[in-house]
């Protein structure tokens, strides 16, 4: 950190935050503009962030059938939080920042190395029973749905296709779609997101997170981020979890630790410089 007058800089030269303290503003474009600048929901009171539209993605975690439909689970919050994330989406790409699409997609060579604390989470119905709320049995991930819902969380099965109120909103062929095959999207360099933000998607600093669960794919992607070196923003009512106690406690960590929060009607009330 170094100060300068006014402002506070923040990170290694070419790649700097920088924080007004008149306008109580965090300058994230490095330069680059046009600037996008949104008023923070959570941390401190009256706090802005600019963006650069055009080194900014929105990062769509988990809105799978798995997570959202009525056939597996009755998820309020969740359904709340899709219709918040498409007129999110149709800002972003009025703006011009980069749609990414990041969904469980597995495949046999994923589950045959797949960790046993992974394997766990997702067989608890073998070992405690159905759990309240849940419709379908979790047996496994790999393992036949039933009723044509096909195997859990394999790419290509209709229970990790998109949730089809918001799949209308991810056919766009400049979109991008990646799969991944842990809590985090992030976890290890190869994973298809890491790729293509070291690859094709190289200007990209700045990431704002929407999706399901807020407290576990979510936030796990994020945090990897946020140790990358990402810029991270959680777009608050565009992310959702049934954990009690969950979505406070991962705003006051991700306002006030990885990086910001904003919510879809401070993000759609932004100013444009």
């Amino acid at each position: 950190m170094r100060p300068e007058s006014d402002s506070l800089v923040f990170g290694p030269p070419g790649d700097e935050w920088r924080y007004d303290k008149s306008s109580r503003t965090y300058d994230l474009t490095r330069d680059r503009s046009p600037a996008w600048t949104v008023g923070t929901s959570q941390g401190p009171p009256e706090t802005f962030i600019s963006v650069s539209p055009h080194s900014t993605a929105l990062v769509i975690v988990d809105m799978q059938n798995f997570f959202l439909h009525p056939s597996f689970r009755d998820h309020p919050a969740g359904l709340a939080a899709v219709e918040k994330t498409k007129v999110v989406v149709e800002k972003c790409r009025e703006l011009g920042v980069q749609i990414i699409w990041l969904n469980w997609g597995l495949t046999d060579q994923d589950l045959a190395a797949m960790p046993a604390s992974v394997q766990r989470g997702f067989s608890r119905s073998l070992i405690h029973g159905a759990a309240p709320g849940d419709k379908v049995l979790r047996l496994g991930l790999g393992t036949d749905l039933g009723d044509g819902k096909g195997r859990c969380l394999v790419k290509g099965s209709w229970n990790a296709d998109i949730y089809e109120p918001l799949k209308r909103c991810a056919e766009r062929a400049t979109d991008v779609h990646c799969d991944k095959n842990r809590m985090s999207g992030m976890w290890s360099p190869e994973q298809p997101l890491r790729k293509w933000l070291d690859g094709p998607g190289e200007e990209t600093r700045t990431l704002l997170f929407a999706g399901v669960n807020t407290d576990q794919c979510v936030l796990g992607t994020l945090t990897d981020a946020y140790n990358g070196g990402w810029d991270c923003v959680m777009v608050e009512d565009c992310c959702a979890t049934g954990t009690p106690g969950a979505p406070e406690v991962c705003l006051y960590n991700v306002a006030g630790s990885y990086g910001f929060v904003i919510n879809s009607e401070t993000f759609l009330a932004g100013t444009s410089s």
